[in-house]
């Protein structure tokens, strides 16, 4: 059965906003997320019900049925996958590759995608941390930590930034705060909770909590063996960042 980018899109947009649990997702909220009037939102739920990607119910929300989570899946995979390939193979920035990315995700052929899934190896992540489906639609599992949550005096390796705004990504650079970067939580402030870091014993950074809050962490691995908890509770990576 054609789907249409828009058709696309809003499966993309659902299986996130349904988050770990797959929650039903409310008209409200998907239009909030997609930046369109709720009564176009209504009305596409009902044609995808039609197609047989979705449930939906007015009182609910909606909730992809398999067809429709094995499609988004696939979105996202091609998504990630072009990020990975513009950062890698032409040498883009982090920063860059969100908005490219989601222009070539539509391109429908799965041949294609599989071989640059195979020329660049099999990533198990995009640019940004993001898990990359496999081509059975299957995302690999990892606890992470938010770094606003997690106790001071431990050290922890960045995973994932929970955000596409290219001015937050080219501060982290210019912070040296990139993808696998380890860093030592020195200090969280009561009264703001913002937080001071440390990059291999260099000057300590100091971060706001609004910042703190887009970045997702594990224990380096030289804590690993630790008996000390970071007191936050983890998240699971294929839903850790809303967006694609």
């Amino acid at each position: 059965m054609q789907r249409s980018l828009a058709d696309e899109n809003y499966l993309k947009a659902i299986f996130h906003l349904s988050g770990e649990e797959q929650e039903p997702v409310g008209t409200g909220m998907l239009a909030d997320f997609l930046k369109v009037r709720a009564a176009s939102v209504t009305d596409k739920m009902k044609r995808l019900q039609k197609k047989g990607w979705l449930d939906y119910q007015k009182s609910k929300g909606a909730m992809l049925t398999e067809a429709g989570e094995k499609i988004a899946l696939l979105i996202i995979r091609k998504h990630r996958l072009w990020e990975q390939f513009l950062v890698e193979v032409l040498g883009f920035d982090w920063h860059e590759v969100h908005d490219i990315a989601e222009q070539l995700e539509h391109i429908h052929s799965e041949e294609l995608i599989d071989r640059i899934d195979q020329y660049l190896g099999h990533p198990k992540e995009d640019p940004h941390g993001d898990p990359i489906p496999d081509a059975e639609g299957k995302i690999s599992q990892q606890d992470l930590y938010n770094l606003d949550q997690v106790a001071p005096g431990a050290s922890y390796q960045i995973n994932t930034v929970e955000s596409r705004d290219a001015e937050l990504l080219q501060f982290l650079d210019k912070k040296g705060l990139n993808l696998h970067t380890t860093l030592t939580l020195i200090q969280r402030e009561t009264y703001d909770r913002s937080i001071i870091i440390e990059i291999q014993e260099t000057v300590p950074i100091n971060l706001s909590r609004m910042v703190a809050k887009k970045i997702w962490v594990s224990r380096a691995k030289q804590e690993t063996g630790s008996k000390t908890t970071p007191k936050a509770t983890p998240k699971t990576a294929p839903n850790t960042p809303l967006l694609f």
